[in-house]
């Protein structure tokens, strides 16, 4: 042997010996990443991935071995019956910890396959009832539809005055959960549901229900439901003579309602989302010049959220020295984690003990930050 051959056998042993001497630790990811809230999925991902790709470089060890975490990237395409087929998959797989689902639809059925199969699962889905199933393996880092709902119904009444409301939401559990949560608020703040409509989150024409908004001529208009309708839909609002400002939840708080919308002028929309403003700290403003230098492109909606449960989950690997679900779930119970998006510290359901909310609104493509509640 030359050489030259010899230093490729040496040089190909080291690496097989170093790969051999870390564990992997796999990650199971769901979330949409094709169709139309794949925008949403791929931000989720790419949080996720940026995560990961900082704890490898940090040489983390478990139980005196160095791991390597791994993001396992499944594509639930937001819908209930794919997400619980892609939930049994990560469970056969024997996958022990999951970053999602994102939606709400999908959260709750694929979360029953995940309690059964004993996986760990870190979810942004707002949905309520998600976290009263008694599922002690699921943990929500985000905020529940009560704060995002609510918040947008205290934002209306003080900050834009609104008298009376328009409520329209999509049929989702996410849509319907955040768009009852808005009107419970709203009847309290004295602020009237003069109309209540529903549409899909597979529309594309909502003529019919906002020619009956219009003639209710109400104050704003509320939208339970995700950009790819939302931005549609304010186009056509603003078609119709409709000039109230349309509000709703993290679902349509991203670039892709101005982008759908067609709208080159003032939106006059306003959103919330969960964890307070990201750029006003010092991590916040890290995290999103490491997102940009990454993938080049401004993080949407829950790329933070899932950025810190990657975090969150290592910190409990790492705390534990252990990867039993069962020790890190119990770890992540009683601990708590600050991240960039909040701090993430449980409830006895495991909903986050508190959660900043912050109201967005649209200034050109940018989805604008203008206060937190």
């Amino acid at each position: 042997m030359n050489k030259t051959s010899l230093s490729l056998a040496l040089a190909a042993g080291l690496a097989s010996f170093a790969c051999q001497a870390q564990d992997t630790i796999r990650i199971g990811f769901m979330s949409p990443v094709t169709g139309p809230q794949a925008s949403y999925g791929i931000d989720n991902r790419d949080g996720a991935l940026l995560a990961i790709k900082e704890l490898n470089a940090k040489g983390i060890k478990v139980g005196g071995k160095a791991v390597q975490f791994e993001l396992d990237v499944n594509d639930d395409t937001a819908d209930p019956r794919q997400g619980v087929q892609v939930a049994q998959t990560l469970v056969d797989k024997k996958t022990k910890f999951v970053l999602g689902p994102y939606n709400s639809g999908v959260t709750m059925p694929a979360s029953r396959v995940f309690a059964e199969g004993g996986v760990i699962v870190l979810t942004v889905a707002s949905n309520p009832r998600i976290t009263t199933q008694g599922h002690n393996n699921l943990f929500r880092i985000g905020a529940t539809d009560n704060q995002l709902g609510a918040k947008m119904a205290v934002y209306a009444s003080q900050d834009l005055k609104v008298k009376t409301v328009a409520v329209i939401d999509d049929r989702s559990a996410y849509g319907q959960g955040v768009a009852q949560e808005f009107s419970e608020q709203a009847r309290k703040l004295g602020i009237k549901v003069v109309a209540k409509e529903f549409t899909s989150d597979k529309a594309s024409d909502f003529s019919a229900i906002l020619t009956s908004v219009k003639a209710a001529k109400p104050d704003a208009v509320f939208y339970g439901g995700y950009s790819a309708q939302g931005g549609p839909m304010l186009r056509q609002m603003r078609s119709l003579g409709i000039t109230a400002p349309l509000l709703g939840g993290d679902g349509i708080c991203s670039s892709e309602t101005v982008t759908l919308s067609q709208i080159s002028t003032e939106l006059n929309a306003f959103c919330t989302q969960g964890g307070s403003i990201i750029d006003r700290s010092d991590k916040g403003k890290t995290f999103v010049q490491r997102y940009r230098t990454e993938f080049k492109r401004d993080p949407l909606t829950y790329a933070a959220a899932f950025y810190d449960g990657a975090y969150l989950l290592a910190s409990a690997i790492e705390a534990t020295q252990s990867t039993d679900p069962v020790k890190v779930g119990e770890h992540l119970a009683k601990s708590s984690y600050a991240g960039v998006a909040g701090e993430y510290a449980y409830d006895a359901k495991h909903d986050l003990k508190s959660s900043a909310v912050t109201v967005f609104g649209f200034k050109g493509k940018d989805v604008v930050p203008l206060k937190s509640l």
